[in-house]
């Protein structure tokens, strides 16, 4: 894969072609984006409850089922049946939005709660994917 540095500025008249000088790296998107192949899944954020930190509706996760859970993660967890993305709180046992408009939720023990894993990587398409378009 080439690695083309790209800066991007307000107020550019003009500037070099950034394919004129660009880095060889020796890997793949695959091994850049996912620490553990075997554990890891991908789904679309649907929503705007976690744009306060960068996830937008429609963008990409990649979800890890091996990362240790932290408080303060954001991760995927199905929830009386339904599947969601929040910040969790380990200690008040709370699932947090990103988004004030939304209300905190409480876990309590009468909910159908796992966690699926760990939010470790979110992308934005800029452009609709051929791909994600018929496979999410």
């Amino acid at each position: 894969m080439k690695f083309i540095p790209i800066t991007a500025s307000a107020g550019i008249t003009g500037f070099e072609s950034p394919a004129s000088d660009y880095l060889q790296l020796p890997l793949s998107l695959d091994a850049l984006l996912i620490d553990h192949p075997s554990a890891s899944f991908i789904g679309r954020a649907d929503g705007n409850s976690m744009q306060g930190i960068g996830i937008f509706n429609g963008d990409i996760l990649i979800v890890d089922r091996q990362v240790q859970v932290k408080n303060r993660d954001v991760i995927v967890a199905n929830f009386n049946g339904e599947f969601i993305c929040k910040i969790i709180d380990t200690q008040q046992r709370l699932l947090l939005s990103a988004n004030k408009k939304n209300q905190d939720v409480a876990i309590t023990q009468d909910d159908q709660f796992t966690i699926e894993g760990v939010v470790i990587r979110s992308i934005r398409c800029h452009r609709q994917s051929h791909l994600l378009a018929s496979t999410l």
